[in-house]
């Protein structure tokens, strides 16, 4: 790595680091510190969400499939769009009516407090377990780009990430993610004009080339709905589902348009960032097609082709961009996990009784135990870091049923909820062996959960809780 390159990428994780410590100063409560006070404004909750959600992976993988295919994977961002209106309409009011600091707190409302900790827990579990695997998955392409060995990789990304989150809160991670997301953006389109410098080819011919060897195309007409994720209905249907959990029971996505001031603002934040998330996968599936034509189709490494291309065909400079780039992706989904995290125990586990310097400790505790959980995990094994990233296809579709089900007048058993959400969460195992496609998870786990909590509801306990009540003693004039 060349010295201009190590300068902007210093230069970026100091400018994090400081950006962080002085937002700290604007944090007098918990409030402050994990919702803004209901004061980010709606643009910025809706980059911050996009960039939440682009981990290093997509940053790497996106141009990967392009590279490789084609266009396919757009039909999933149709979805998640869909998804977004559905979890404004559906979701959100519901939200803001009961004014809560997390979401969770919807069904402790209706359910009680023992199944308030039970979704709560849920999401910790989940987000841990899917956000370390991630991490480390982020730390192997950082030691790629950078040549830094993967435990150092680790613990940069962690460190600086820490000092920003602990002390700035979600108004240092959501400015601090928005800044990020232009910059990885403005890579991908800086890497997709070097590239058409560097081709001795018109546009126009580029694209007739592309188009004509089918790495152009969007729609999918394989009639394999089941087993391939990427025809259009099991995307489409699959995008929506899972953009309406994760941007819906999610809370590391909801914490921050909870933190916009009013119900419209949050809508303008979710739905905008849908649209901005196709806009963002358009670019890197661009950079993707366009890189295999500089590379005249070379076979190399999957998921490997972007990184590849910036490590050697990148000049100094932009080279370092890109790192920076590679970096902020990493980075955004980190803090974003670090403060979700906290915030759920903080008002979900713990009452919301925690003071702004126990909630910095209980962060600072998330953030080691991420570390250290990523740095556990054998980098060799595909199969557990596989297993980490469907980590929230397994849960989310019991966390969606609850919410639900939140919704209904019924007053259901806790037991009833329990069975059902084990239920929705087994089904997937099942569903993975028989090779369904990971489209259909959630949607499947969600019937189940309605069907067996309703079920087992009526068969068990609908005597005892729906029993008539006996009519009051008579009267003496009766």
């Amino acid at each position: 790595m060349q010295n201009i390159d190590l300068a902007i990428i210093i230069l970026f994780l100091a400018a994090n680091t400081l950006f962080g410590l002085w937002h700290g100063k604007s944090n007098k409560s918990s409030s402050d510190y994990f919702i803004g006070s209901h004061n980010l404004p709606w643009v910025v909750a809706m980059l911050s969400i996009v960039a939440s959600e682009t981990s290093v992976l997509t940053f790497v993988s996106v141009p990967g499939l392009a590279y490789r295919g084609d266009w396919t994977f757009l039909q999933l961002a149709i979805g998640y769009i869909i998804g977004r209106v559905l979890v404004s309409a559906i979701l959100l009011p519901m939200y803001f009516k009961h004014g809560v600091s997390s979401i969770y707190e919807i069904i402790g409302i209706r359910f009680g407090p023992n199944m308030h900790k039970v979704a709560a827990v849920v999401f910790l579990v989940t987000r841990t377990l899917g956000d370390a695997i991630r991490f480390l998955a982020a730390g192997v392409v950082v030691q790629v780009v950078t040549g830094w060995s993967l435990p150092l990789s680790v613990m940069i990304i962690g460190m600086v990430t820490l000092v920003y989150t602990l002390s700035g809160g979600i108004k240092a991670v959501v400015w601090l993610e928005s800044f990020q997301f232009g910059l990885y953006l403005l890579g991908g389109l800086l890497s997709i004009a070097f590239i058409l410098h560097s081709i001795d080819m018109d546009l126009p011919t580029i694209f007739r080339s592309l188009a004509s060897s089918g790495k152009l195309n969007i729609i999918s007409n394989d009639p394999n709905i089941l087993t391939n994720p990427l025809t259009f209905f099991s995307a489409v249907i699959g995008g929506i589902l899972l953009s309406l959990s994760s941007h819906g029971v999610d809370y590391m996505m909801v914490q921050r348009v909870l933190g916009c001031k009013n119900l419209g603002s949050a809508r303008k934040a979710m739905i905008g960032s849908g649209f901005f998330v196709f806009f963002q996968f358009s670019v890197f599936l661009l950079a993707g097609s366009l890189i295999s034509v500089f590379m005249h189709g070379a076979a190399l490494e999957k998921d490997r082709e972007f990184a590849f291309f910036i490590v050697h065909h990148l000049p100094a400079g932009l080279k370092g961009l890109l790192i920076a780039g590679v970096l902020s992706a990493a980075m955004s989904t980190h803090s974003s996990a670090i403060n979700a995290l906290a915030s759920s125990t903080v008002n979900d586990i713990l009452g919301g009784k925690p003071s702004l310097a126990m909630s910095r400790v209980i962060s600072f505790i998330w953030a080691i135990v991420l570390i250290i959980i990523a740095l556990m995990f054998d980098t060799g094994s595909k199969a557990i870091v596989m297993v980490g990233l469907e980590i929230a296809s397994f849960t989310y579709g019991g966390l969606l049923g609850l919410f639900l089900l939140s919704k209904s007048k019924r007053n259901f058993h806790p037991a009833s909820l329990g069975i059902g959400l084990v239920a929705s969460m087994g089904i997937v195992f099942v569903l993975k062996f028989f090779g369904l496609a990971w489209t259909w998870y959630i949607s499947v786990s969600v019937l189940v959960n309605l069907l067996v909590t309703l079920g087992i509801d009526i068969t068990f306990f609908n005597k005892k809780l729906q029993q008539p009540q006996p009519p009051p003693p008579k009267t003496p004039q009766e």
